[in-house]
Order: structure tokens, then sequence, then C-alpha cells
């Protein structure tokens, strides 16, 4: 499974080929219809198979492409899931994602993968991250208004004996904290072991929290989701000491998070973050309405689409559910809209959506009347 990133997004926007499979599952994770998962699935290969034969092609092509997919019907692939499975399959080409939203059932083939149920995730207000302290543990969560969701992490230490690499257990530390709500806020922890004390237990806690943080860097790369911190209240001060990613909030959630459910983690971080997403937004439109008549907003398809591509945009408003068709063709810099979608046409909005996002830009996807002025699409431009 690959993590969903803005490196990895950018790598599904220029794939290129005239059979792209894009499959898009929602999954049920406890209780009975679990087993509905395995034949979803399979019904949705058989639409793609379906599809194949119908644009003309050999049906055991279709077959020796899908495999890779076939494989992975086992065990502990299903176990391994969220609430939404996003498959995007071509010659030489494979990924799939395990994403905490629903995506309604969905094949496309195409000469590019169908990326525009992704947009959700990775908009403004869509996806957060809490990342969960102990020096027992260190784990990562990708959030949504909906769900929360482990990360499994590959480059990250797991716990601070890891990263410190100790190899003498006479020289491990133990810390014994009185509280799980992490009262112990000022280091008055107990600590045993060789040369014990506050202010050297703290040097370890800093070199334990810096190899979390450089683990982190790569996955968080290029990202701009707010990052949410939970732990017991000495650690979080420290990471704050050591963090190098721009997005993290100055509030988190206090406590032992190794004993707080799932559910309880996801209210208290939504808690946190919604007034952030809510903030950051209202900023961002009065932003552009402070802007708005002069050289750095623009509000129509023709000057947003060549915009985007060129990565000039800055923020990018679209609405929810819309679609307009045409063709955008970077050597002219032109736009063609069509009433209705034609051979070769894309949703330009889509096109503006993604290229905004790998070029380092910001996309909030809101309802038609929260589009700045009301328009069919609105900008912020860097210049």
């Amino acid at each position: 499974m690959n993590l969903l990133t803005i490196d990895e997004l950018t790598t599904l926007t220029t794939a290129s080929n005239p059979t792209c499979i894009s499959i898009y599952a929602p999954i049920v994770r406890l209780g009975v219809e679990t087993p509905q998962n395995q034949i979803r699935l399979s019904n949705l290969l058989r639409q793609v198979e379906e599809k194949w034969v119908a644009l003309g092609l050999r049906g055991q092509d279709i077959r020796d492409l899908l495999q890779p997919i076939y494989d992975l019907d086992n065990d502990d692939f299903w176990r391994h899931q969220s609430n939404g499975l996003a498959i995007f399959l071509s010659p030489n080409f494979f990924r799939y994602y395990c994403l905490p939203i629903t995506f309604p059932e969905l094949t496309v083939i195409a000469d590019r993968f169908h990326l525009k149920p992704l947009l959700q995730l990775m908009s403004g207000d869509g996806t957060f991250y809490v990342l969960a302290l102990s020096q027992k543990q260190i784990r990562l969560f990708q959030g949504t208004h909906y769900h929360l969701n482990e990360i499994e992490l590959t480059d990250v230490p797991t716990n601070m004996a890891a990263a410190l690499q100790y190899d003498n257990p006479e020289k491990s530390l133990q810390l014994h904290t009185g509280s799980s709500k992490g009262s112990s806020g000022d280091l008055s922890a107990i600590f045993h072991g060789q040369g014990g004390g506050n202010e050297e237990h703290k040097d370890d806690l800093l070199r334990y929290l810096r190899e979390v943080n450089n683990g982190l860097e790569s996955f968080l790369k290029n990202q701009q989701a707010p990052l949410i911190l939970a732990g017991v209240d000495y650690l979080l001060p420290i990471y704050h000491e050591v963090n190098t990613y721009s997005h993290l909030l100055p509030y988190g959630i206090s406590g032992n998070t190794e004993t707080l459910p799932l559910e309880e983690l996801h209210t208290q971080a939504w808690e946190i973050v919604q007034p952030y997403f809510d903030l950051t937004k209202k900023s961002t439109i009065s932003h552009y309405q402070e802007l708005q008549g002069g050289d750095q907003t623009a509000n129509t398809i023709e000057k947003v689409v060549p915009a985007a591509y060129f990565e000039r945009v800055e923020t990018l408003f679209i609405p929810i559910g819309e679609n307009v068709w045409g063709v955008f063709d970077p050597e002219k810099n032109s736009v063609q809209i069509h009433p209705q979608r034609e051979v070769g046409d894309e949703d330009l909005l889509d096109l503006a959506a993604l290229h905004t996002l790998t070029n380092g830009g910001t996309v909030y996807a809101v309802a038609q009347e929260d589009v700045p002025e009301h328009q069919a699409i609105a900008a912020v431009l860097r210049y």
C-alpha cells in the first residue's frame, strides 16, 4: 500500500497511458458485512473487464493486466483496510490506497487516472494528521471529519529504545508517570538508570523526538495538512522544540494515548482542528475579497486553468459536484469549453485543482454558493 501524499498525487497526475484503470470502493470495516468487501471488489473488476471488451479489446489482455489486483485478495490485505479503497492500474504502473473516507463504487478506463474523488482528502479542510507520542510507541494517524486511520510508519523509530539504539539493558531508562492525563507537565517523573536526572533524560527525549521528526520529514514533505500532537504533557513541548513541519498546531491532545480509544482520539482531534480549518478558510476568503478586481485574482475558467498549470495559483476555490468539460492546450495556452462532454475532453475544474495541489497551492472544494463572487471558479494568484 502507498501513502497518499502530494508527491504520490503528482505521480498519479502525470501518469499517462491509453488504458489507465481507476477503481473506487467503499469498505465495511466491522460486522457481518465485511465479506461483502471481497464480493464488491470482484464485481468492480468484472465491470472493468466488461468495459474493456466494449472498447473492442481482448479479454485475456485485461485479465493479465488485472492480475496484480487479483493477487491482493488475501487475508492480510483485507485486515489492513480503512473506509475507502482506491486502486490505479495501467501497464507497468500499480498503486492502491486505503483511505479514511468512503467512496461510491466507481470504475473508469481512460488515458489518465480519474482522481477527482481524492480531492476531498487533499482540499484545504480535508485532511489532518495526529502524531501520538510516548516513549514506548510512536503512531501516526490520518484523519478527516468522519474518520481516523492509522498509518504504518517505515522510516520513523517505533519507540525511544529503538531511536537511541540502546544495546545495554542496564542503560535503558524507565519512566513512570503518575497520571494517564499527563499531569507531570514539568518532567517531575521518576527516572531509573545510569546517571539519571531530569536534564539528562530531557536530552535523551530531545534526541528521541528529533529522530521521530527526521523520520517524518519525507512523509510530510510538501504537505499542508495540519498536524496535531497527542501525548502526556511533558512530551509535547519537547517535540515542538525539534519540529520542522510548518503546519504543526500549537495545541495538542493531553493524555496517555496508549489507552485512549480511537473514537475518542478522533473526537478530541476534530475539536482542535475544526476551528483551525474554519478560521483558515474565512481568512483566505477575506484575502481574496481584499484583492478582488486586481491582477492577483481570477474568476474564469479561461484564466484560472492556465494559471494553475503554470504554477501561479496560490489558493483555488472550486464547487463540489460540478464539472466543466473542455480542453486545455498548454503549448497555445488556450482553453476550449464545451457545453457537453466530447471525445478528448477532461474536467477543467479537476485539472485546475490537481495542478494547484501538485504545485504547492491550496484547494477548497466548497458549495457553489461559497465560491467567491458565486463564480464557477475563483483563485488567488501568486503573481
